[in-house]
């Protein structure tokens, strides 16, 4: 039994000597034909998922980003408030579900972002030291298609766009319509309706009116390796007055660390002169309606946008 153990051990003790007086370009020549291995192997998952993804059925996905920011100071006398304590917050989620056949497709969508800041004077008393609002951001979004090829589908879509924290449905906007459905690649879908109605829910009926247009959407989603990203544009344009067009430009991504973690970053942008006008006409009379009261004539057009950083999870 001592025998057999100190064979074993010396075969042990050459076979690492051994290993070790491998020279670079030896190892790196071991390492080559894995490597085209592990290459061929993904190859085959890559085609693997592409036959799945292609499958009829249901599809479901959903991932998120949360950030935060907190600080506090006590005696910090080189800034103008030397006791203060502050935070934001803030949180997205993007989901889907989606049903494929053979004669039509069934695509629904979820864009929720939702953020909060604080900031608290500690030496003002009468400040308001709790969280308020900041990003509020609702959209949903359903479409039908019927094929009538494997890229073309005449369509109906419903997208309804609102806030949920403040002012649920003031405004709000449901855009109804029907059109064509274009999806040139998997990835991508071109949503082309020259007849849609945009409804607009307010109490400000002075300012927001509903109009019939056409409605565009684009949307592409892609995942390559650990970098997944969505943009959606979606634009109205009314036939009644460009004063009561808009549109909204969210772009997502994500970069996955490990597990289901990752690093995220989202950032819309949207045009709407009936909210940037509606949102004057406070401000002036907030200011005692001084000077010219805005209209859509001498209105100061502003490009409305967000932006929100921070870690992600997966679903």
């Amino acid at each position: 039994m001592k025998k057999i153990l100190f064979i074993f051990l010396m075969a042990c003790t050459l076979t690492s000597v051994y290993a070790q007086d491998k020279t670079e370009e030896e190892l790196k020549e071991e390492m080559a034909p894995k490597k085209a291995e592990i290459s061929k192997l993904q190859k085959e998952v890559k085609s693997l998922q592409s036959q799945i993804d292609n499958l009829p059925g249901w599809k479901f996905g959903a991932f998120g980003t949360v950030g935060a920011n907190f600080s506090w100071f006590n005696s910090w006398y080189s800034q103008g408030n030397p006791n203060v304590s502050s935070a934001t917050v803030g949180a997205t989620v993007n989901a889907f579900a989606n049903k494929k056949a053979d004669n039509y497709f069934w695509r629904n969508a979820l864009n929720l972002n939702l953020g909060w800041v604080k900031f608290d004077d500690r030496d003002d008393p009468t400040d308001d030291d709790s969280f308020r609002n900041a990003t509020d951001v609702f959209n949903i979004t359903s479409l039908y298609g019927y094929k009538l090829s494997e890229k073309l589908a005449v369509s109906t879509l419903g997208e309804y766009r609102t806030t949920i924290l403040d002012n649920f449905n003031d405004p709000g906007y449901l855009d109804v319509g029907v059109g064509m459905t274009w999806t040139p690649v998997n990835n991508l879908t071109v949503v082309v309706h020259p007849l849609n109605y945009n409804f607009v829910f307010s109490s400000e009926d002075s300012v927001f009116e509903s109009s019939l247009g056409a409605k565009i959407v684009a949307d592409y989603t892609r995942q390559i390796g650990k970098i997944a990203f969505k943009s959606n544009l979606s634009a109205f344009q009314s036939y009644k007055s460009s004063d009561y067009s808009n549109f909204t430009w969210i772009n997502s991504f994500n970069y996955k660390l490990f597990n289901n973690i990752g690093v995220g970053f989202e950032f819309g942008l949207r045009g709407n002169k009936q909210e940037n006008l509606d949102f004057q006409l406070a401000e002036f009379v907030d200011n005692g309606s001084v000077g010219t009261e805005p209209n859509f004539d001498n209105l100061d057009s502003q490009l409305q946008s967000y932006y929100l950083l921070g870690l992600t999870y997966s679903f």
